[in-house]
């Protein structure tokens, strides 16, 4: 049987004919002609080498074997795109989907409960979740690799449309038995004496921890030592290698433990903000725009409190 010439009108002509009995009332049902409905099921027959419907003693039409057989595929075949056209509804109505989302490595405290948030609020939709460096999540977003990033610095490129969702204050936290942990403020110069635990160059809070530094500084060198992740920094200011300006949200549960401590400066703590962005060259699905909708709906509900 030749299944590559075979079209939809002819199952649609086979099936009226058997289930009405007759191509005047086959072709009353499609809105053809008689003789329009007779040339789809010949078609069709000579395709299938077989006659499909035969007719019964009063003259209606009743299927053969074969054309049962062809019946079946039909109904099959309707039965999918019912399913098919409910399916692209629902992923041109946002109900059902897939999102990518690309998170900083700081928010990798924040990000799983978020996306639990998610998938309890709106189940149809996965969301992947992405957690990388801010340089991987940049170029992640510009390989056109994610549908949405949350990160504290919007990028300059790619262009994107950033909207803030929470607050993002930084710290400079020390060990609990630092000389610096009890002083009431910290000064300045003490800040400039110390060694400084940071982020690798490109870190948003590596950056931040720069121009910090630097402003307070007004030219006097400082020392910095790099390491590779957050979780290495609060270790190192743990047993007192050093101290750390730091994302708030990651030693939320240090902090409340007294593992460490935030030192009281002037301009500390470092006020920032996260943001939500997506390319303004890309035009959101559905999915993406009711995932960007709910998030932002939780006021940053999501981030951890000290």
């Amino acid at each position: 049987m030749r299944l590559d010439a075979l079209t939809l009108r002819q199952l649609r002509a086979l099936r009226a004919v058997a289930d009405s009995g007759s191509l005047t009332a086959a072709a009353a049902t499609l809105g053809l002609t008689p003789p329009a409905v007779h040339g789809q099921l010949k078609a069709l027959e000579d395709l299938a080498g077989c006659a499909l419907v035969t007719r019964g003693e009063h003259g209606a039409f009743h299927p053969t074997s074969e054309g049962g057989a062809l019946l079946a595929a039909e109904a099959q075949i309707q039965t999918a795109l019912a399913r098919a056209g409910r399916e692209i509804r629902a992923l041109r109505q946002g109900r059902i989907g897939n999102v990518v989302l690309g998170v900083v490595s700081t928010g990798k405290y924040f990000a799983p409960s978020l996306v639990a948030r998610l998938l309890r609020r709106l189940p149809d939709i996965e969301v992947t979740l992405r957690i990388g460096n801010r340089d991987s999540i940049i170029s992640a977003l510009g390989g056109d690799e994610l549908d949405l990033a949350i990160m504290g610095r919007p990028p300059r490129e790619p262009a994107v449309i950033a909207e803030p969702i929470g607050p993002h204050p930084h710290i400079i936290v020390a060990a609990p038995d630092h000389p610096l942990a009890k002083a009431d403020p910290v000064t300045p110069g003490d800040l400039l004496e110390q060694t400084f635990l940071s982020r690798e160059e490109g870190s948003g809070t590596r950056i931040l921890m720069t121009r910090f530094l630097d402003r307070i500084g007004e030219g006097i060198p400082w020392r910095a030592v790099e390491m590779g992740t957050n979780e290495t920094i609060k270790q190192a200011v743990m047993a007192g290698l050093g101290i750390a300006l730091i994302s708030q949200h990651t030693v939320t549960e240090e902090l409340r433990a007294g593992r460490l401590v935030a030192l009281n400066a002037i301009g500390l703590p470092i006020q920032r903000s996260w943001y939500l962005m997506h390319r303004t060259d890309r035009e959101m699905s559905p999915a993406t725009a009711r995932i960007h909708a709910e998030i932002q709906s939780m006021r940053g509900a999501f981030l951890p409190v000290a």
